[in-house]
């Protein structure tokens, strides 16, 4: 196997559940603290060693193109004034990384903006990340745990986790049988089942790492009722084979930032850990 370089962040989609903030901001531009969750993503993909950033965006999200721009003048403003601090925050991208943007045209499903990057992943490899699935930095690296194990494995392998009975219908679910570590062949892979009708708990989670192979499988997914084409439905395709889809549990913090709730317990969370705010934060949730 070809080494693990490219990542597809799909960042097209409407961002309904925080309007009316994203009439004019996407939601993968929404902070935690200071940061975006679309600057988060990326790191921890670059870290994973990753080298080709693709975002599969629309036409109306130029805000996440300017926010990877190194914006010459601003640096120049803040280095003539000695500004060290404010420079290092305008270093949000490495420059020997590519930035790859590839317009969706339709936001029409996770399956459909993942097809969109097959002429520019080729016959390798690649992790895809979604950026509002925030996984607090802690050292444990979720793309990297993925490629380590699709290296590994020589197969495609998604990341999984418990998720509480409320929330199984919102969620591509799997069965992975008796569980031997924390990579296991998925059995069973569904996409937003019923609570009584799911193989299990075990929820997947926004990170991903593919075969080239999938990309056939999307183009002849069908639609669902929604006409969206769901990456879980072409997942499923993969099972027809043996060992060809595994999981892994993952071994970090996440909030569902897709949500407001996930979203403010992000925010709660990191602030309590920020060093200039943590204390200050602390006391003002105690005197709630």
């Amino acid at each position: 196997m070809k080494k693990i370089t490219k990542a597809v962040f799909p960042v097209g989609g409407m961002g309904t559940r925080f309007l009316p903030a994203t009439k004019s901001i996407p939601k993968e531009m929404l902070p935690i603290i200071d940061k975006p969750l679309i600057q988060y993503a990326v790191e921890e993909a670059i870290e994973a060693g990753i080298t080709t950033l693709i975002f599969i965006t629309s036409a109306s999200k130029h805000a996440i193109s300017d926010h990877f721009d190194p914006k010459p003048l601003l640096r120049e403003k803040f280095f003539k004034e000695g500004k060290q601090h404010l420079l290092d925050k305008l270093h949000t991208i490495p420059n020997e990384i590519t930035r790859v943007f590839v317009p969706q045209g339709e936001p029409l499903g996770l399956g459909h903006a993942v097809l969109q990057a097959k002429e520019i992943v080729g016959d390798e490899y690649f992790a895809v990340i979604l950026a509002d699935d925030f996984i607090k930095p802690n050292g444990n690296n979720a793309t990297s745990q993925l490629i380590k194990a699709a290296i590994e494995k020589n197969t495609s392998i998604i990341s999984v986790e418990q998720v509480d009975n409320e929330r199984v219908s919102q969620y591509g679910i799997v069965d992975i049988g008796e569980a031997v570590g924390s990579i296991n062949e998925i059995q069973t892979i569904v996409e937003k089942p019923k609570l009584a009708d799911a193989p299990s708990n075990l929820g997947v989670i926004g990170r991903y790492v593919l075969s080239p192979e999938i990309f056939d499988l999307l183009e002849t997914t069908q639609s669902d009722k929604g006409g969206e084409i769901q990456l879980t439905d072409a997942l499923a395709q993969l099972l027809h084979k043996p060992k060809n889809l595994y999981a892994a549990t993952l071994d970090a913090k996440r909030y569902d930032c897709g949500h407001k709730l996930g979203y403010v317990q992000a925010t709660i969370d990191c602030a309590l850990e920020d060093v200039q705010i943590g204390n200050k934060v602390s006391n003002f949730i105690k005197q709630l």
